[in-house]
């Protein structure tokens, strides 16, 4: 029997264990349903015991692709719950055409930034590059601040801070100002044990095959772009 369930709500003991048990084929469907119930019954304390709301510090790290992906799909809830959303990108320095339009729908709802001017060896002015992300912040620390966005997505800044164009401490005490009620996503490779233990959410993407790396297989619309 597959195992669909989602692994934050298997850390609760009785919970992986009822698991253990109903993926035993050996169970009668009477055996099953009592086993379900029960699972059920835990899993509806814990929800009754949970905070209501809170505004998450979300982190996207990792070598594996999807980082920025996932985090666009949590924009895209939001912007459909009607909340107005931010995103600042730290590296790229334009927006994929094919993003660009599927969000101009919500033109209403969205500020977007690209702030950056390429990868580092692309630019070759580390400089340019320091001055980038220092303005790049700024503009984040607007919309962080700022309680009419309920969510703030900085795009790669995790690479910025892994080559030092920006200070973990500066970014970190930059969170402590956002309202109660705000989400800030932070993707890219390579994001600080300080910044991880910070967070609410941390999500780390593992390589393990990759069609550049493995066959040579350029960059696809509608997959990298």
């Amino acid at each position: 029997m597959k195992n669909d369930t989602p692994q934050e709500l298997n850390s609760d003991p009785e919970i992986s264990r009822l698991i253990d048990e109903v993926m035993s084929s050996s169970l009668s469907d009477e055996q099953y349903r009592k086993k379900m119930q029960r699972r059920k019954e835990v899993q509806d304390q814990r929800i009754a015991k949970a905070i209501p709301e809170k505004g998450l510090i979300i982190v996207n790290t990792g070598n594996g692709k999807g980082k920025t992906t996932a985090a666009l799909g949590m924009v895209m809830r939001s912007l459909g719950h009607g909340y107005k959303v931010a995103i600042v990108q730290f590296i790229k320095g334009a927006w994929e055409p094919s993003e660009k339009r599927a969000f101009s729908h919500w033109s209403d709802q969205l500020e977007f930034h690209a702030m950056g001017e390429g990868f580092t060896w692309e630019t070759q002015d580390r400089d340019r590059d320091l001055d980038k992300a220092s303005i790049a912040w700024n503009k984040s620390l607007e919309y962080i601040r700022d309680p009419d966005f309920k969510l703030v997505l900085l795009d790669e800044i995790n690479i910025a801070l892994k080559l030092g164009y920006l200070q973990i401490e500066a970014v970190l005490a930059g969170l402590e100002q956002k309202p109660p009620d705000k989400h800030v996503i932070l993707t890219g490779r390579g994001a600080p044990p300080a910044l991880m233990e910070k967070a609410d959410l941390v999500t780390e993407m593992t390589l393990v095959k990759h069609p550049f790396r493995d066959q040579g297989v350029k960059a696809q619309a509608g997959i990298e772009y």
